[in-house]
């Protein structure tokens, strides 16, 4: 029995040193994709090119406002009447393009996937996009009211595609999980405020996917997420510059939100290779944060997903997602 179990601790380990040289040889000699797949592979987590590469077809083109990048894609299920609405917003740092990597993984398109799947299940997605850092009029206030105004328009587009705006939903991943956030909370908003915005849709509940809600405790370490400190750019200074935006923009200087809200962070996170306590932070000191102040949070660590597994239909992650965004439902 010794020499069986000792014959297998070798082979184990022999396995585990191959692995270890062919990803050293290919990050080494290979192109950056098979980089790429070798590192999301040995993860075990998403590849977000894989969910560009599903080619899901777009659906219904409405503009929401005269800037190009002003509009979103209404997928709308095969049957049925009277849909509830998911408002769906992507994320990518809060940036229109990030260095090495094609703008569309920055894009609304890197969620059409999970609309495709959301559709399917009865629920009418309005996938937005909008003008972030690097687009002429992004950032502070651009941004914000490009949300807003989104949102905004689904009172015009109810009677003709059936929808319920009795039970619309936002979806946000990443830096759209902060913006979701922050859209549900909106309505707390001084009229003084350069994104307040009148009569704002009411929102029945929130899905935050791995976004950080607090763009004040999220500044410190966006540069490792990022690769440089997109929060000062995006609200035009550091906290201590512009205090109001920061307070304005964030949901966590809104509480309470009054909306219920579902935070689902990733236990495994590829883009910090040494403190990945600092990512669970961001959404354990928010919630408690906003459970103090009266708000109902629930707080879900997906141990075993990385940071794209929430928002791929194929993930093993997918199930304890659709079921929190229908329970909202």
């Amino acid at each position: 029995m010794l020499k069986k179990i000792l014959r297998y601790s070798l082979i184990t380990i022999g396995v585990l040193i191959a692995l270890i040289l062919v990803a050293g040889l290919t990050f080494r000699f290979g192109g950056r994709k098979l980089q790429r797949t070798v590192y999301f592979t040995i993860l075990g987590t998403t590849d977000p090119f894989t969910l560009l590469a599903e080619n899901t077809p777009p659906s219904t083109h409405i503009a929401y406002g005269p800037d190009p990048l002003q509009f979103g894609e209404l997928n709308l299920p095969a049957a049925g009447t009277n849909f509830p609405v998911a408002i769906v917003i992507h994320g990518g740092c809060w940036s229109a393009n990030l260095p090495g990597l094609p703008s569309e993984l920055t894009s609304h398109d890197l969620l059409r996937p999970l609309s495709a799947a959301l559709a399917q299940q009865g629920i009418a997605t309005w996938n937005i996009e909008y003008r972030r850092n690097g687009n002429s009029g992004g950032g502070w206030p651009g941004t914000y009211q490009d949300i807003g105004h989104a949102a905004d328009i689904l009172p015009q587009l109810a009677a003709a595609n059936h929808l319920d705006l009795s039970r619309v939903i936002v979806i946000g991943h990443s830096a759209g999980g902060q913006l979701a956030l922050w859209l549900a909370a909106r309505k707390k908003l001084p009229r003084s405020s350069e994104i307040y915005q009148p009569s704002p849709l009411a929102i029945k509940g929130v899905v935050d996917i791995d976004g950080p809600p607090s763009l004040t405790t999220a500044a410190p370490i966006d540069d490792m997420v990022c690769g440089t400190h997109v929060i000062q750019k995006f609200l035009g200074g550091t906290p201590q510059q512009v205090p109001d935006h920061y307070a304005q923009g964030s949901a966590d200087g809104l509480l309470p939100t009054g909306v219920p809200q579902q935070l689902l962070y990733s236990g495994k996170t590829e883009f910090l290779s040494k403190d990945r306590s600092q990512w669970s932070n961001l959404f354990t000191n928010y919630a408690a944060a906003a459970k103090k102040s009266g708000d109902q949070v629930d707080l879900t660590r997906m141990d075993k997903s990385g940071h794209f597994d929430g928002i791929n239909p194929k993930s093993k992650t997918w199930p304890t997602v659709l079921a929190k965004i229908k329970a909202f439902l």
